[in-house]
């Protein structure tokens, strides 16, 4: 069984940072665009960056310079830096990536559960 498992989220003030970790785990082959999503109380989830197993990133335009995504291959992990913080970036943010698993010829998406953050004014 394939699973991601977030951590880092908590509260923190308007203007501070956070890190945000995901780690893969399973019989995983490969793994290869690894993504954060957040959705905020009341509205729909959306994204907010993503990067390719080659390292072509892209933001949502609310987050650029902002946010910056990374990952670590060989450990199975993507993390999610946060600068300026805003509280509209108040949100439960998920983890996201397309896994293929030892003895699958195709990638299936995964999601994990979503680690909440709470930015206040």
């Amino acid at each position: 069984q394939v699973q991601l498992v977030e951590s880092g989220g908590g509260l923190v003030q308007a203007g501070g940072s956070l890190e945000l970790s995901c780690a893969a785990s399973g019989i995983i082959a490969s793994i290869n665009t690894m993504a954060w999503y957040r959705q905020a109380p009341g509205k729909q989830r959306e994204l907010v960056a993503t990067m390719t197993s080659g390292g072509t990133t892209n933001y949502a335009d609310s987050v650029k310079a902002r946010f910056t995504i990374s990952r670590d291959n060989a450990k199975k992990m993507v993390y999610l830096q946060m600068n300026s913080l805003k509280p509209e970036d108040t949100a439960a943010y998920y983890c996201n990536a397309d896994i293929r698993v030892v003895g699958s010829g195709r990638y299936r998406e995964v999601w994990g559960q979503g680690t909440l953050v709470t930015v206040s004014s």
